[in-house]
């Protein structure tokens, strides 16, 4: 419940903020969707140790529960405006301008490493198969998803439309995180073979 207590606040915020509804609807939705992350969150198996992606399927949990709580559903743009500002809290932003320091390391690169050899959606559908392309050039490298534990959730919940609203986040927390642009050219939800998730070192300006 760690990830609801830091970000439940900025969620039901939003909902009046981006989507338009009073207080009183924003309050009755928060509450129908705190009664849903739950069973969610218990539904889903544990993660191993080694898997990173843990925290990625808890805020999907965390917004589909909102989705699912809401008395119309928003258009692909709204929930993606939507969740763009519900995620990206002060906190949240710092946190991604530290791992940006981090980026291109050779802890970070090794962490790429591990979690492609790693596998884990062989063992568990709701996590992600990832494959690491490091560029010829040297520039920064690509995360290539095969398999993706968001798509298997949301498809289950019956919110398939909405999951681009998830993957648009990947482009503003590279932005925050100040050292990489974020390339892509498919998505397994919008029907291509993988996700490319492509980070391009950012050249410092002397």
């Amino acid at each position: 419940m760690g990830m609801w207590f830091l970000f439940s606040d900025s969620f039901r915020r939003q909902l009046k903020e981006t989507l338009g509804f009073n207080e009183r609807e924003a309050l009755e939705i928060t509450e129908k969707a705190k009664i849903r992350y739950r069973d969610l969150i218990k539904m889903l198996p544990e993660f191993e140790k080694k898997d990173r992606f843990k925290m990625n399927i808890v805020n999907c949990a965390m917004l589909s529960a909102f989705l699912l709580s809401m008395p119309n559903r928003p258009s692909v743009t709204q929930a993606t405006e939507y969740y763009k500002k519900s995620m990206m809290t002060k906190p949240m932003v710092w946190f991604c301008q530290k791992s940006g320091k981090k980026k291109f390391s050779e802890k970070d690169i090794q962490g790429m490493k591990d979690t492609a050899a790693l596998q884990a959606a062989d063992r568990n559908p709701y996590s992600w198969n990832m494959e690491f392309h490091p560029y010829q050039d040297g520039s920064g490298y690509e995360a290539r998803f095969i398999k993706c534990g968001i798509c298997v959730l949301m498809k289950e919940l019956g919110l398939q439309e909405l999951i681009p609203a998830m993957c648009r986040l990947d482009y503003t927390m590279s932005e925050a995180g100040g050292a990489s642009d974020f390339v892509r050219e498919y998505t397994i939800a919008s029907g291509g073979p993988y996700c490319d998730c492509g980070y391009k070192r950012r050249k410092i300006l002397q």
